[in-house]
């Protein structure tokens, strides 16, 4: 297989983890080029894969003014960042590496889409749930009929109440004007991977949801008017303390994510630094958060399926869990191991896949990864499963949900 170039625009924690790929696989991939406004995560990228000067850019319109000097690009700028630099780069000829969401209105996805098509590129959206092989595994099974027909299923994403706080409160993702709402930041994979599962179209959604807590009414009177944890009286006895998050991260040895993120070099005194200073530092109540910290979808499929899709925060965070209920057979899993019950022979299964895991989001990064770099190499663009007709309708299924949410209906997928 011959070894693949790319390009990255937007050179931070998801940008960097793609381009780490190539750093641990360089006979597959190369990185050729990177624009990121950040000096300290643009040099890490040049610094480790060799860069020339001539291929290192602030701002990727400047990257994309060049010839086309590498086989594909990977977007991975913030989400309203992303129609601009794949619509450009998608002209000059790039296959495209997407970090999901595409976009966060359904117009922008669709001239994404509809350019990726246009330049018959091969595409694909990080949608890594689909890639781990726990996933494919439970595809496999229910694909051979294990539990017979699907009839409905059950999907829970348990954030975490400490994830919640550092990407939804404080982070990035936390303001819907900045970023996206919170169903399609954090779950329109979930939605992805439902769509991908039940094998049919989805028709209609129902949601629910709201910002319960997070807020500044939830406040507690003893805090005071402290803004920042580092000067808040109630920070010992707070469950979302950002000293108790990033400084007890660190004490246990972990300086990569999500200490990383308040403080690229993560030592006690920078990390201290950033959260009487930085936007990591500010106390849960006090911020300029408005994305929903709870969500429930309903969903009905074209052959009459069923699924129920819940998203909170408030949990100790773990790995998805799934219920899947068949005419002749049950599945539940957890994104490593699968637990089929057969209604024959009333015996259970049980299949493990977490040795399989070989990087983040249960191994999905990687095989997602190596997947798109093989599908370049080799100009096939079936080994993508998650390419732009797919990934357009299950975002359709997200901004209908959002809307129903909204306005209090059933919404119909179109």
């Amino acid at each position: 297989m011959k070894q693949v170039t790319m390009i990255v625009a937007g050179a931070g924690g998801r940008g960097y983890g793609f381009v780490d790929y190539a750093r641990k696989h360089p006979d597959e991939l190369k990185i050729v080029g990177v624009a990121e406004p950040r000096q300290f995560y643009r040099e890490r990228v040049v610094n480790e894969h060799g860069i020339p000067a001539e291929h290192v850019f602030t701002d990727w319109k400047d990257m994309a003014k060049l010839a086309k000097f590498a086989d594909c690009v990977a977007i991975c700028t913030q989400d309203p960042m992303h129609a601009d630099p794949a619509i450009a780069f998608a002209a000059k000829g790039y296959h495209m590496l997407l970090e999901k969401p595409m976009a966060p209105n359904e117009a922008d996805c669709r001239r994404i889409v509809q350019a990726a098509l246009d330049a018959k590129i091969i595409f694909a959206v990080c949608h890594s749930m689909r890639y781990t092989e726990y996933t494919q595994k439970l595809k496999e099974l229910l694909d051979s009929g294990a539990i017979g027909e699907i009839v409905s299923v059950q999907h829970l994403e348990p954030v975490g109440y400490w994830h919640q706080a550092h990407s939804f409160v404080r982070g990035n993702w936390r303001n819907e004007a900045e970023s996206s709402f919170m169903l399609l930041a954090k779950s329109c994979h979930d939605l992805d991977w439902l769509r991908y599962i039940v094998g049919q179209k989805c028709t209609r959604v129902a949601s629910f949801g709201s910002l319960f807590h997070f807020r500044k009414d939830r406040k507690p009177a003893e805090a005071g008017a402290a803004m920042r944890c580092t000067d808040c009286p109630m920070e010992s006895k707070c469950a979302y303390s950002a000293k108790k998050l990033y400084l007890g991260n660190l004490a246990r040895g972990n300086a990569k994510w999500p200490v990383d993120v308040v403080a690229p070099v993560a030592t006690e005194e920078n990390v201290l630094k950033a959260l009487r200073e930085g936007p990591y530092g500010r106390c849960v109540y006090e911020c300029d958060n408005d994305v929903v910290d709870h969500q429930v979808v309903s969903m009905n499929f074209a052959g009459g399926q069923t699924a129920v899709f819940t998203m909170t925060a408030f949990n100790q965070g773990s790995n998805r869990k799934t219920r899947i209920f068949g005419t002749k057979g049950e599945i539940t899993g957890d994104g490593e191991k699968i637990w089929r019950f057969d209604f024959l022979t009333d015996k259970e299964q049980v299949i493990d896949t977490a040795g399989a895991v070989v990087d983040g989001h249960g191994g999905g990064d990687y095989w997602f990864e190596h997947r798109f770099v093989k599908a370049v190499a080799t100009n096939d663009p079936s080994l993508v499963l998650s390419g732009p007709q797919e990934t357009l309708e299950s975002h359709l299924m997200v901004f209908a949900a959002e809307r129903s949410r909204k306005e209090g209906k059933i919404v119909e997928v179109k």
